[in-house]
C-alpha cells in the first residue's frame, strides 16, 4: 500500500503523462503516406495511364477518358515539382497537387478535379497560385 505522499505524488505524475501523450499526439502531423503515382491519379479518374516519361525525378502519362485528354506529372521532390512549374506554359491551365500537376484544356480540369482533386492555375502559378487569387 502507497503512503499518502506517495500516492498524491504518483497522482500528479499521471496527468501530466496523459497530457504530455495527448499533446504529443495532437501536435504530430497526420501520415499522409507517400505521394500519388501517376497510375493511382488516373486510376481515380477512370483510366489506366500511357506512361511517356519513366525517370528517377518525374514520371508523366495520359489518359483519355470520357471527359477528355489529359496528362498526369508526379515528382520525387518538391523541388523537381517546382522547376517543373517555372517551366510550365503560362498560358495553360495546370490542375496542382502535392508533388503532383495535371495538365488539360480547362474544361476536363473542371471535372478531373472532382475525381482526384488538387488546386486549379489559371494563369501563370507564380504570380497567381489560384483562381481570383491577386
Amino acid at each position: 500500500m502507497l503512503r499518502p505522499s506517495r500516492a498524491r505524488a504518483t497522482l500528479l505524475l499521471v496527468p501530466v503523462v496523459v497530457l504530455t501523450a495527448c499533446t504529443a499526439e495532437q501536435a504530430a502531423p497526420a501520415d499522409s503516406g507517400p505521394p500519388p503515382t501517376v497510375e493511382l491519379l488516373a486510376a481515380k479518374a477512370g483510366c489506366t495511364p500511357k506512361i511517356q516519361i519513366d525517370a528517377e525525378e518525374l514520371r508523366q502519362g495520359y489518359c483519355t477518358t470520357s471527359i477528355g485528354t489529359f496528362f498526369i506529372t508526379t515528382f520525387a521532390t518538391q523541388q523537381g515539382k517546382d522547376q517543373w512549374m517555372d517551366q510550365a506554359p503560362e498560358y495553360s491551365p495546370h490542375l496542382v497537387g502535392e508533388l503532383w500537376t495535371a495538365l488539360a484544356s480547362r474544361a476536363v480540369l473542371d471535372r478531373l478535379r472532382q475525381q482526384i482533386g488538387g488546386d486549379l492555375h489559371l494563369m501563370d502559378h507564380r504570380k497567381s497560385p489560384s483562381p481570383g487569387a491577386s
